[in-house]
C-alpha cells in the first residue's frame, strides 16, 4: 500500500501538469488561434438593428455596429467563444438606436482597441452615453471614417471605406452619413451600407460605378430593406450574387419593404433575412463564399 501510495505521489505533479497544459491548449483554442476559415462576416441576429461581425483570415476583428440591446453579447459569444473578450475595432456607422445602444455593453463587457465612427453628432441620451464611455477608455484610438481610409483585416483581406466622404459634424440627416464599406478578400467582396438612402446610393454610382469598385457578390442592404434604399440602379451597379437583410421579425416599420423585395428579386440575387434564419454566417477562403445560418 505504501508502494502505491508513494507513487501516487510522485506522478501527480505530472498529472496536475499536464491538466494545466490541456487547459492552456483549450484557452488558446478559444482565444487566441487565427482563424482557419478565411474571412468571415456574421450578420448577427439581433433584431430590428444591425450589428455585423468582420473576422478577418490572421484572427483581427471588427464589430460594425452593435444593434438596439444587449443581445449583441449573445452573438459575440457564439462567434467568438466565451473567454474571447477582446475587439480590435468597434465601429459606429451612424448614430441611430437600433445600431448604436448595443455599443454601451460591448464598451463595458470587451476590451476594444480602437473606435471608428462617422463623427456625426447626436443629442439622444444614448450617443452621449456611449461617448462618455469611449472617451473614458484611455487605451481607446478615436478615428473617424472618411472616404480612402484602408482597414487592414490581416492575410490580405481589408475594408475600404466609400462614405463619408466629408465633414460630418452637422449633418442632421443621420443615415445619409452612414460609414459605406467594401470588403474585399481576394477574388470575394461583400458591400456594407449601415442605413445609406437612395441619394447617397445615387452619389456613389457616379463616384465609383464605373471603376467597379461597387461590384460585390454580397450586399448588405440599406435601412433594413426599406423602400427608400436598395434603387434598381443600386443594384445594377453593385450586381450581388446574394443579399443580406438584418431585419426583426413583425418589426412595426414594414422592414423589409414588399417594393424594395421586388427590385433585389428582378436583379436574380438571392435574399438572406435574419428575421427567417437567424444570424447570417458568410465564410470566403478568398475565391468563394459559403454560407451558414440555423435556417440554411
Amino acid at each position: 500500500m505504501n508502494s502505491i501510495r508513494w507513487t501516487l505521489l510522485r506522478i501527480f505533479p505530472y498529472f496536475v501538469l499536464l491538466l494545466l497544459l490541456a487547459a492552456n491548449v483549450c484557452i488558446y483554442l478559444l482565444v487566441a488561434a487565427p482563424l482557419s476559415h478565411g474571412l468571415k462576416v456574421s450578420i448577427l441576429n439581433i433584431g430590428q438593428g444591425d450589428s455585423i461581425l468582420v473576422q478577418g483570415p490572421t484572427g483581427i476583428t471588427m464589430l460594425v455596429d452593435a444593434g438596439p440591446n444587449r443581445s449583441v453579447l449573445t452573438g459575440l459569444g457564439t462567434e467568438l467563444g466565451p473567454l474571447n473578450r477582446h475587439l480590435d475595432i468597434a465601429m459606429e456607422t451612424h448614430p441611430d438606436a437600433d445600431h448604436i445602444t448595443g455599443l454601451e455593453y460591448v464598451l463595458k463587457e470587451y476590451q476594444v482597441s480602437t473606435f471608428i465612427t462617422p463623427g456625426i453628432p447626436d443629442k439622444t441620451i444614448t450617443f452621449n452615453q456611449i461617448e462618455s464611455q469611449a472617451n473614458a477608455l484611455p487605451n481607446l484610438k478615436r478615428i473617424t471614417a472618411r472616404r480612402g481610409m484602408r482597414i487592414d483585416l490581416g492575410g490580405g483581406a481589408y475594408a475600404d471605406v466609400l462614405h463619408p466622404d466629408r465633414d460630418m459634424s452637422k449633418e442632421t440627416a443621420t443615415n445619409d452619413g452612414s460609414i459605406t464599406m467594401h470588403v474585399v478578400y481576394g477574388n470575394t467582396s461583400f458591400l456594407l451600407t449601415g442605413d445609406l438612402p437612395s441619394p447617397v446610393e445615387d452619389w456613389l454610382i457616379k463616384l465609383d460605378a464605373a471603376d467597379g469598385e461597387l461590384k460585390s457578390d454580397v450586399l448588405k442592404v440599406g435601412h433594413h430593406g426599406s423602400k427608400y434604399s436598395t434603387s434598381d440602379e443600386w443594384l445594377a451597379a453593385v450586381n450581388p450574387k446574394t443579399v443580406a437583410i438584418s431585419v426583426g421579425k413583425d418589426n412595426r416599420y414594414g422592414h423589409p419593404a414588399p417594393d424594395t423585395l421586388a427590385r433585389i428579386q428582378n436583379q436574380g440575387a438571392k435574399i438572406l433575412a435574419t428575421e427567417d434564419l437567424g444570424t447570417i454566417d458568410f465564410i470566403s477562403d478568398g475565391k468563394t463564399i459559403t454560407e451558414k445560418s440555423q435556417g440554411l
